[in-house]
C-alpha cells in the first residue's frame, strides 16, 4: 500500500470516529458570548449587506453535520467585513468568515467546504491546544515590559490587530480539511470545491506576495493560519474522491457569482484604503505614505505598519488643540512615565508632538515613541517601535509625510465592489483584465479573483467577477 494511502485512509478514520466532536456546553456558550464581539471589532465590524444573510444560510446548514448541535440557531455564521481573507470559528458555536474571502470564492460549495473547515476545529477540540496571537509581529506583538520601572501593558500589541491568528499544527489543520470535506458533502456540496478554493486561496497569497515584492513562499493574509501547499491541495482531492461523489466543480454557480455583485472588496472606504504605499482615511480626512517595502495592515480602529526596522501603530484621538496632552495620555496608558512632550510643527503646516522612550520587548531593549498630529478632524497618533538607539528609524519620512486632506479629496475615496458582468462574444481575459480597478497586475487580478488558468478560454454567456471603484 503505498504512503498516500496509508495517510488519506488513518486521516479518514479518525474523521469517522464521532467522539471527536462535543456537544455545546454552557460554559462554551459563555465563553463565546464573550469573545464574540470583541473579535467582531476586531474585524472591522458585522458585514451587514445582503450576501450575510446567504452565508449565514450555508453555515448553519453544514454546522450541524458536526453533532456539536441538531439545531440550526445553536450556530451563529457571522460576515465580517474585513479585507483580509480568513475565516475561523471558536467554541459556543459561532463561525466567522470574512467578506474578502467570501467574494474570493466562486460557489457556494467552496463556502461550505471553508466553514466546515472551521467548525471541524472546534469539533475536534483543536482549540484547547492552540495559542493565539496578533498579526502585529515580532515587537509589538511580543508585549512590552521593564519600562523606566514600570510595564507597558500588552494593549500595544493587541489592539488594532488584524488577524484572529490561531496556532494550529499541520495535522490539526489536515483533520478540519478532512472534516470539512465530509460536512459539507453530507450537507448535499460537492466536495471537490475543497481542492478548488485551497488552489485560489494559495494563488492569492502568491500574487500578494508577488505585489509586495516579497518572497512568494512567505505565507500572509490566509495562510499565516492556514497553510497552504501543493500537497495539501492533492490531499483535498483525494478525500474528495473518496467519497464517491462525482466532480461538479467545473460548472459554473450563477446563483453564488449573482450574489456577490455589488459586495465591497478590499478596504472599506469608511475605515480608510491602502493605495500602494499611502493610506488615506475618508472620515479623518488625513493621509500618510509608509517607507518602500513596509506593509500596512488596516485594521478597524488602527493602521498597522511594518518592516525590518520596526513597527508603527497609527489610531486616532478626538480634534484638540492640546496635541500633548494626546501623547502624555498614551504613555501614561500603556504604562510609561509621561515627561513634556516637545512640540513642533511640521514644513507643511501640521502641529505635532511627540516622546520617547526606552523599553524591553523579548528581553531586548527599544525605543518606544508616541507622537500625535493636531488635525481639524481628529488627533491621529503613532506609536513607533524600533531597536534601542534607533529612535524613529525608517519611519521618519512617514512620519512626516501625515496630512490633511481637503473635502473634495476625502469624498474622492469610494472604495472598491465586486461586480459580476456576463461574458460577450469580443470579450477576452484581456480585454476584462483592463476593467479591474488597479494600477497593476490587472491580468494576474482577474485570473485569481475567477480561478482561471493563465490559458483559459472564455466562452460567451459565462459570468466572472471584476473589482470596480465605488
Amino acid at each position: 500500500m503505498s504512503r498516500a494511502k496509508l495517510t488519506i485512509s488513518a486521516i479518514a478514520l479518525a474523521a469517522a470516529a464521532p467522539a471527536s466532536a462535543q456537544s455545546i456546553s454552557q460554559s462554551d456558550k459563555a465563553q463565546g458570548a464573550q469573545a464574540n464581539p470583541q473579535l467582531i471589532a476586531e474585524y472591522g465590524g458585522a458585514y451587514t449587506g445582503p450576501q450575510a444573510a446567504y452565508v449565514q444560510r450555508v453555515g448553519q446548514r453544514v454546522a450541524v453535520q458536526s453533532g456539536l448541535s441538531n439545531a440550526q440557531n445553536d450556530f451563529t455564521i457571522t460576515t465580517l467585513n474585513s479585507p483580509v481573507e480568513n475565516a475561523f470559528a471558536i467554541p459556543g458555536g459561532y463561525i466567522y468568515v470574512t467578506r474578502q474571502l467570501v467574494g474570493l470564492m466562486n460557489s457556494q460549495d467552496e463556502l461550505a467546504f471553508v466553514l466546515g473547515h472551521e467548525v471541524g476545529h472546534v469539533a475536534a477540540r483543536h482549540s484547547t491546544k492552540r495559542t493565539t496571537r496578533s498579526s502585529l509581529g515580532s515587537l509589538l506583538a511580543s508585549g512590552l515590559g521593564a519600562l523606566t520601572g514600570s510595564s507597558i501593558v500588552s494593549s500595544i500589541a493587541n489592539t488594532g490587530a488584524k488577524l484572529y491568528a490561531l496556532g494550529y499544527s499541520r495535522g490539526q489543520e489536515y483533520e478540519a480539511d478532512t472534516l470539512g470535506v465530509r460536512y459539507s458533502a453530507a450537507s448535499g456540496y460537492d466536495p471537490f470545491a475543497a481542492p478548488d478554493i485551497l488552489a485560489g486561496l494559495d494563488a492569492e497569497t502568491t500574487l500578494e506576495a508577488r505585489i509586495a515584492g516579497k518572497n512568494p513562499n512567505a505565507t500572509p493574509g490566509w495562510a499565516s493560519t492556514h497553510p497552504n501547499s501543493a500537497d495539501r491541495i492533492k490531499r483535498a482531492r483525494a478525500l474528495a474522491a473518496s467519497t464517491g461523489r462525482a466532480d461538479n466543480s467545473m460548472r459554473q454557480d450563477v446563483d453564488y457569482l449573482r450574489m456577490l455583485d455589488g459586495m465591497p472588496y478590499d478596504d472599506d472606504a469608511a475605515q480608510g484604503v491602502i493605495d500602494g504605499q499611502t493610506f488615506r482615511h475618508r472620515d479623518l480626512k488625513m493621509r500618510f505614505t509608509a517607507p518602500a517595502g513596509y506593509t500596512i495592515d488596516n485594521g478597524s480602529d488602527a493602521v498597522t505598519v511594518a518592516g525590518t526596522g520596526g513597527q508603527a501603530q497609527m489610531k486616532a484621538a478626538a480634534a484638540t488643540s492640546d496635541v500633548g496632552s494626546v501623547v502624555a495620555a498614551q504613555l501614561r496608558a500603556v504604562g510609561a512615565t509621561a515627561g513634556t512632550p516637545t512640540v513642533a510643527t511640521q514644513p507643511n503646516g501640521v502641529r505635532y508632538a511627540y516622546q520617547s522612550v526606552r523599553a524591553t520587548a523579548n528581553n531586548r531593549p527599544v525605543d518606544v515613541t508616541v507622537i500625535g498630529y493636531q488635525l481639524p478632524t481628529a488627533t491621529p497618533y503613532f506609536t513607533v517601535v524600533t531597536a534601542a538607539g534607533q529612535g524613529i528609524g525608517a519611519f521618519g519620512s512617514m512620519l512626516s509625510s501625515i496630512a490633511p486632506l481637503s473635502a473634495s479629496e476625502a469624498a474622492a475615496i469610494k472604495g472598491k465592489r465586486i461586480r459580476i458582468v456576463t461574458v460577450g462574444a469580443r470579450d477576452t481575459i484581456d480585454t476584462l483584465a483592463r476593467q479591474m480597478a488597479y494600477p497593476g497586475y490587472q491580468r494576474e487580478r482577474f485570473l485569481t479573483l475567477n480561478g482561471l488558468e493563465a490559458n483559459a478560454i472564455l466562452r460567451a454567456g459565462m459570468l466572472v467577477k471584476l473589482v470596480v471603484d465605488g
